[in-house]
């Protein structure tokens, strides 16, 4: 194939996964005005449309894979053109050819790993749980009221297993009916879905569906704003219907409920981070903040660019498996922001966050010499204070 990818196959393909909207577009720009990429060099997702509109998207560039489908433009957009659906289309049509520039590679072993082992990580299957060593965490049986999900971070990765256990402690201080499956979960597969591999996100797809219902799950608890959009928005599309809550709803529901109880002082100045998953994509913008407010002694204070103005952290889109230089880090501009209002700490709860925030809360001490301030997961500050 060549660089410049055959008209009539990018426009087939963007018809069939529902991104034929991209005709609407009268190149406005404002796509591109409340692009984060804007923020740190040049990119312009109005160029990408307006090249699909006429097939003439080289799907050798890097720039069909910058879009971390964050959902600024399409909350902007006065035409509805569905920018994510046309820019996922793309790259479906690159998947399919195995056009992959070098900062894109990493999707490939992220996909052999989600095919060989169900997580993207390259970790064992058989090491899923080993995150609730030591915790009594029963395995999940029908008649269990909640599934707890943790989510392939959760599972594996070092700094992200201190969320899940600080989770699970928290279920059994309110004495919920939980349960995990384990070695029985795949990865849910949104983020390999936003990269274009729809193939390998319906089989994950399938697999996880097959699982709960053979186990009677009727109730799943996430961490990861990522599980949650596409257990509740994408998974129907299966006829699988779940009820799925996000550990942040959770929290106020079982703090609301008074079988939570908040007895510790957090006297310490906190700024809440909105995941583009969990805010903009689904609306989840309350239940964490009153969840900080309730905290005895927490100082909350608002960054700029927050609730529908979230800035990205750079990891969506399939993002977080991609090396972004630095200089171009969403993540870093937030350290920013929240450091710019005196936050001590930076509060949110996904973990893609998490892990862009940390690693550029890393560089920067690495650069001030110094502590410049904390990243914590919701579930962690919780579990202080209870």
């Amino acid at each position: 194939m060549e660089n410049v990818a055959d008209y009539k196959e990018i426009v087939d393909v963007i018809k069939a996964n529902g991104g034929e909207a991209f005709k609407r577009c009268f190149q406005c720009g404002l796509c591109d005005v409340v692009c984060p990429w804007n923020r740190v060099r040049d990119f312009s997702m109005r160029k990408i449309v307006r090249q699909a509109a006429f097939g003439m998207t080289e799907i050798e560039s890097e720039d069909i894979w910058r879009c971390t489908t964050c959902g600024r433009c399409p909350q902007q957009c006065p035409r509805d053109v569905q920018q994510i659906a046309s820019v996922v289309a793309l790259r479906r049509i690159a998947t399919e050819y195995g056009v992959f520039p070098t900062p894109v590679k990493p999707v490939r072993t992220a996909s052999a790993s989600l095919v060989g082992e169900g997580n993207p990580l390259s970790e064992e299957r058989a090491k899923r749980a080993d995150w609730s060593e030591g915790l009594s965490v029963k395995k999940f049986a029908e008649g269990t009221e909640v599934l707890y999900f943790p989510g392939c971070y959760l599972c594996y990765d070092p700094r992200m297993k201190k969320v899940a256990r600080a989770t699970a402690d928290i279920l059994k201080k309110a004495e919920v009916d939980f349960g995990i499956l384990g070695v029985e979960e795949n990865c849910c597969g949104e983020s390999i879905r936003k990269t274009g591999d729809e193939e390998l996100f319906k089989r994950l797809a399938k697999e996880n569906i097959k699982t709960f219902i053979d186990n009677g799950v009727k109730k799943i608890l996430v961490s990861s704003p990522h599980c949650y959009h596409t257990f509740k928005n994408e998974y129907p599309e299966f006829m699988a219907n779940f009820e799925v809550v996000h550990i942040s709803q959770y929290l106020f529901e079982l703090i609301d409920e008074g079988r939570l109880e908040l007895t510790g002082e957090y006297g310490r100045k906190v700024t809440y981070h909105d995941p583009c998953y969990l805010g903009r994509h689904n609306g989840v913008y309350d239940e964490p903040r009153e969840v900080l407010k309730k905290i005895p002694g927490l100082d909350l204070h608002e960054m700029p660019d927050s609730r529908e103005d979230s800035l990205c952290c750079g990891g969506g889109g399939g993002r977080i498996w991609m090396e972004t230089p630095k200089g171009e880090r969403f993540s870093d501009l937030r350290l920013d922001q929240a450091m710019g209002i005196g936050a001590e700490v930076l509060v949110t709860a996904c973990p893609y966050c998490i892990t862009n925030f940390e690693d550029s809360r890393l560089t920067l001490e690495d650069e001030k010499g110094s502590e410049v301030l904390e990243v914590k997961d919701i579930t962690e500050v919780i579990q202080e204070v209870i």
